[in-house]
């Protein structure tokens, strides 16, 4: 049975000095995976939200923004997109999102917890409607354990939909990381990661991340900008990272051509989110 609610979900923001809250109607699940606490609330005007360990994850009204963005940005700017690999994305939103590009052939999403995708399934099937895609290879174990025993240049395209960088999480941010990503990519293979947001992390997230994607071998990074009303400060990030070659264009033309819908990207989006604001830029020039 749903448990009643009529109160505020808040989740505060420690280093920001801040919080973010909505209010609920009722929590719909509750439950401890051998990971984490996972947590289901039903809102007023964002729809269903997905807590995990007390921090939002997402929720049913604004996560086309971010799964669009971890996914279709990379893909358009790869010439021919075919292998991908998802570590972490439980929720499954990104794996729908890549899913719709024609140009690819397999996806294997590598989540740790396999209780966060089953929850998915139930409150947000809107999200896992491509699960039985026959392209689609869902496996729950360790991602870091499986890229270390992958061959070289098996994947075009490395998209890491993890949670912060702290916990078990934080091994997804290190150097060792992004070599392994680094040497499972084939020629103008890609690397894309969520990055925190700008406003309040870019000096203890987004700077190590280019040091250490840098130092992992990758030629070029560039972080992409996107409103996220649920996540810290509203303002976030994802950062790519090209295996061999620099990142300033993409296949416009495609984009324009696209069959899928898209709630939010577009061409002139992608061209806008390359764009960073003066602190950023200059922040990151110096490293």
């Amino acid at each position: 049975m749903p448990l009643p609610t009529n109160t505020w979900f808040t989740e505060p923001c420690e280093e920001g000095g801040s919080a973010f809250s909505l209010r609920t109607r009722r929590k719909l699940h509750q439950e401890q995976s051998p990971y984490q606490k996972i947590e289901v609330y039903e809102t007023d005007s964002y729809g269903n939200l997905l807590v995990i360990d007390g921090f939002i994850m997402l929720s049913s009204r604004d996560n086309f923004l971010y799964h669009e963005m971890m996914s279709h940005p990379a893909l358009f700017t790869h010439p021919n997109p075919r292998r991908i690999l998802i570590i972490g994305g439980g929720d499954c939103g990104t794996l729908t999102e890549v899913l719709k590009h024609a140009t690819v052939e397999q996806v294997t999403q590598v989540d740790i917890d396999e209780r966060v995708t089953r929850v998915s399934e139930q409150f947000f099937p809107e999200l896992c409607r491509s699960n039985a895609d026959p392209r689609a290879h869902l496996l729950f174990e360790d991602g870091v354990r499986f890229v270390a025993r992958q061959q070289s240049g098996c994947v075009d395209v490395v998209i890491v939909d993890s949670t912060d960088p702290i916990g078990p999480g934080e091994v997804l941010f290190s150097q060792d990381f992004y070599a392994q990503c680094r040497r499972l990519l084939g020629a103008d293979g890609l690397l894309v990661q969520q990055s925190e947001s700008p406003f309040y992390h870019l000096d203890s997230i987004i700077k190590p991340m280019y040091r250490r994607v840098r130092g992992a071998g990758f030629v070029d990074v560039l972080s992409l900008q996107f409103p996220q009303p649920v996540y810290a400060s509203g303002w976030w990030t994802c950062t790519l990272a090209c295996r061999d070659m620099t990142i300033g264009t993409f296949r416009e033309q495609a984009v324009e051509e696209r069959t899928f819908v898209t709630r939010y990207y577009n061409a002139a989006i992608h061209r806008a989110a390359m764009a960073m604001p003066e602190f950023m830029r200059q922040g990151l020039l110096a490293l």
